[in-house]
């Protein structure tokens, strides 16, 4: 019985120590360069329950006809026509490189006439109400717009994921959906979705921009489009913002999480240690799953040599123990022997 428990220990041990290197990430590649880690900006986050006892949030602010429910999300306008709202960061966003994940929500009852929709913004000013889904015209920096309404016949459908790079003089074509200002789009079914749905923003300063929405099932990435050799403002402020006209919905923003992305070092020499950037920097993923791989195959095998070892030496001491004559192995009180771990 007991070699069976070894037996099912060292097996579980073995599984445990290969699972973590068959499901790691791969890197993602800029140019000859991968994106080596992320770290998590708290500043530029923000998740349940939103607030504080103050009800503020120290790093956010929000507006308008905007509200907070702390169980379940920041709705920036309700199913009723003409509202506004936005969500904004109270201070810009200072790295080079990021990644913005938004888990967020567009819901009615109706099933026909519905709009207007919502935006994401990444602009040198920030909580400037106006017409284009909640927020000013002519802005400085980057727009992506989650519309629901379309104002002219287009060959493409709706709802439609939309990105207007503004340099504060251009306006906003309205009439058209934005087709004189589009630098990507896609069509994407992101309203009453059963899925969660979440856009997710990669942008690696003066090289790329890539967008990828889910709202088909969880973890289920769309590509929606990518933009080459694009340079955003520098420190912009992130923000949400949404419109209600005649025809209405509700938006709501669950989750906003922001990492900065660290790149690798071009050429840089490995040291011993197989790190790009000193002592205290880790190695890029490929790497540290085959090491991560190894340190715990060592590790299983420690432990299967001291199980048999422990094993062996348990039955020695219970052939030649001195206990009573009804104990096991020598510790006797005439009731037999009870192990008191448990597994």
């Amino acid at each position: 019985m007991l070699t069976r428990c070894l037996t099912v220990l060292c097996f579980a041990l073995a599984l445990f120590s290969v699972l973590p290197c068959v499901s790691g990430g791969t890197d993602t590649k800029v140019n000859d360069r991968t994106i080596d880690r992320t770290v998590q900006l708290r500043t530029h986050s923000i998740h349940p329950p939103y607030i504080d006892e103050d009800l503020q949030n120290r790093w956010w602010d929000f507006g308008a006809d905007a509200y907070v429910n702390t169980n379940k999300h920041i709705r920036l306008t309700r199913a009723v026509p003409s509202q506004m709202g936005w969500l904004w960061s109270r201070i810009p966003l200072t790295a080079s490189n990021y990644i913005i994940e938004i888990e967020f929500k567009v819901s009615g009852e109706s099933t026909h006439l519905f709009g207007d929709g919502m935006a994401i913004w990444l602009t040198k000013e920030r909580a400037q109400p106006g017409p284009v889904f909640g927020n000013q015209d002519k802005f400085e920096g980057l727009g992506i717009f989650l519309d629901t309404y379309a104002n002219s016949r287009h060959p493409y459908g709706f709802p439609r994921i939309m990105a207007m790079l503004g340099d504060g003089k251009t306006e906003y074509d309205q009439a058209h959906d934005g087709d004189a200002n589009s630098i990507g789009s896609c069509s994407a079914m992101f309203r009453r979705t059963n899925a969660v749905t979440k856009l997710k923003i990669a942008y690696v300063k003066d090289t790329y921009l890539d967008v990828k929405v889910q709202y088909k099932a969880w973890d289920d990435w769309t590509d929606c489009f990518r933009v080459e050799g694009i340079s955003l403002p520098i420190n912009p402020f992130v923000g949400m913002s949404a419109l209600t006209g005649e025809v209405f919905d509700a938006h709501d923003v669950i989750s906003v999480s922001t990492w900065s992305a660290v790149l690798s070092s071009k050429d840089a020499q490995r040291d011993k240690l197989g790190s790009s950037g000193g002592l205290f920097s880790r190695p890029p993923s490929g790497r540290r799953s085959w090491f991560s791989f190894f340190v715990r195959l060592f590790l299983f095998a420690g432990v299967c040599v001291g199980a048999v070892y422990g094993y062996k030496a348990y039955m020695v001491k219970s052939r030649f123990g001195t206990g009573g004559s009804g104990s096991f192995g020598g510790f006797g009180d005439g009731y037999g022997y009870s192990s008191r771990k448990r597994f």
